[in-house]
Parts: structure tokens; sequence; C-alpha cells
């Protein structure tokens, strides 16, 4: 397979990102081969510093960079010569199977939009975190930073994305869906709120209704929906505390568990093809997660799955 990654995205690009692909691409198999999208001179200039051969990647030469600064639709149509524009190009075209970015997550969006587009039926794409619990396994909490501003009916359509991604990728049997609250109560929160707790409560999938944010440690719910903004603001805040705990020296298998360099990036969930989008501070060990991830998830056909599941729960 063909795994796709933008070396110019990310607050430490490209040094880190070429860093983090000679990094991953000794664990890759003798058929993968990994496509570096960036400026040539820059990827050869890093790779001839760490001693690795520029033959055991492909590189495409990109002369322009979309930067966390860039509005992302200017951005991207502005810069049709960037390493984001031409690697989405690549993914269109089939040219490779996979691609992964680091950088301006809303020109990641764009760029989905103009390539591989969404599945059918999806209103809105979403990306899901696993958050450790505090025993064993994960929960699935989506969206965290795509969709700022949801509709009831795209919160409802996130629990089925999320149920779906927990079944097919994770391998959990009939997924409790919860919406994230200030109460368990039913009747609790916004207007937003609301309106999609009614939906949801109806829905095709296993929605045990309110939960706060704290369930998101226990073994009372796998997946945990709420809209771009909330998401985002939990996930940070989530980072931070972990960060903190570990400085203080307060360090257990638990709190090892939220090293994002451990995942890498998050799938973009509801897109048409296989995008994974990467923290903006990420370093050579998160990129190289991200690149064997963007494998894995391509190799267990979750892109198919999802669209079948899609079909007989929607």
């Amino acid at each position: 397979m063909r795994i796709g990654l933008d070396v110019m995205g990310g607050d430490f690009a490209p040094e880190a990102i070429v860093k983090g692909a000679c990094l991953a691409v000794d664990e890759l198999s003798s058929s993968d081969e990994l496509v570096l999208f960036g400026k040539q001179d820059a990827i050869e200039k890093i790779l001839a510093e760490q001693g690795v051969a520029k033959e055991k990647f492909v590189i495409v030469d990109c002369s322009e960079v979309i930067d966390m600064h860039d509005q992302p639709i200017k951005g991207f149509t502005a810069k049709p010569n960037s390493s984001l524009a031409v690697g989405f190009s690549y993914l269109k075209k089939g040219q490779i199977d996979t691609f992964a970015s680091a950088g301006n997550s809303g020109a990641m969006l764009v760029g989905t939009m103009y390539s591989v587009g969404l599945m059918e039926g999806v209103l809105r794409p979403c990306l899901a975190a696993l958050i450790p619990k505090a025993k064993e396994g994960v929960t699935v909490l989506l969206d965290v930073g795509v969709d700022t501003d949801t509709k009831p009916e795209t919160l409802y359509q996130f629990g089925l994305l999320g149920s779906c991604y927990a079944e097919c990728a994770l391998g959990v049997k009939n997924p409790r869906v919860a919406l994230t609250n200030i109460g368990e109560e039913d009747g609790k929160g916004n207007l937003q709120s609301k309106a999609a707790f009614q939906l949801m409560k109806n829905s095709t999938y296993n929605f045990v209704g309110n939960a706060e944010p704290v369930e998101i440690y226990k073994d009372n719910v796998d997946v945990m929906v709420c809209d771009g903004f909330v998401g985002n603001l939990l996930m940070k805040n989530i980072e931070a505390f972990a960060r903190i705990i570990a400085k203080r020296g307060m360090v257990d298998d638990f709190i090892k568990r939220f090293n994002y360099e451990i995942y890498g990036g998050l799938p973009l969930l509801g897109a048409n093809g296989v995008v994974i989008v990467g923290h903006g501070v990420s370093n050579e060990k998160a990129i190289k997660s991200m690149v064997l991830q963007s494998k894995n998830i391509y190799e267990s056909n979750i892109i198919n799955k999802l669209k079948a599941e899609l079909q007989v729960k929607k």
C-alpha cells in the first residue's frame, strides 16, 4: 500500500515529520511505500542529516505550504501546489491509499471534501478521539474539533458514526452511546442538546441517554457524542491535566495511556477514504505512530465496514 504523509504540516515541520517518517519506514513491509509531500530540498537535507537513504521514500516536491494561519478554503484553493493540496489530489486519483497530516485541520476537512468526499448519507465528518477508561478499554469521544456549530441531526449521526467505529474498529459489541451533557436527566442541556436527545432516543443504535463528562473515564458508556467546540475543549483540558500530572512525577500506567504519541492522529470519520489528522505539536514519535496507524486503519477495511453499517443502521 501507499501511505501519504504531509511533511510541511505541524508546529515542528518539516524536521519532526521527516524524522518520524524515518522511524516508521523500517517498520513497514517491503510492499509498502511511504510517500512524502513537501519541499524536496528540505526533505532530502534532513534525510542526509539522519543518514537515511532518500530511496526509502517516494518524494513529491511541493513548492507551497498551507500554515495554521491560513483560512482553510482560501488557503487550499490559493495554494494548489501546497503539500496538502497535492497530497489530496493523489488520494483522489488513487495514487495513495491514505493521507495524514499534523497541519491545518480546517484545510484537512476542505481537502477531504474536494477529493474523496463523504460517505453516502453523511452530513458532516467528525474526529474521533480515544480516551482511556480508568480500568481498561477506551471511550470514543466525537467530535473533537471539526464541526463547532453542530445541528441536532448531525449530533444524532455522530452517535451512529461513533457506534459503527467502536464496533468495527474496536470490537465493542452493541456499543453504548451517550450524549455529553451537564446532567444525566432527560431534558437537561441547551436547545441543541434537548433536540439531539429526542432524535437519539429513537435511534437504531444503543443510546443510553445523557452523560456528564466524568463518565468518559468510567465503564458505563462506550461512545460520547458532542459538538466539535465542546469536544475540542474537553480534549485540550484532558491533555493539559495529563501533562501537569506527569510533570509532577505522578505517572502510572493509566496516565501513560494519555500520551498522544501513542495514537499519533485521529481518523476523520465519515470521509470516503482514510484521512488521519495529527496533533499540531506532533514530534517524531507521534508522526511514526500516525504513519503506522494509517496502515492499520486502511488494512482493517474500516471504510467499507462503516459504509455497510451505515446502510443498516441509518
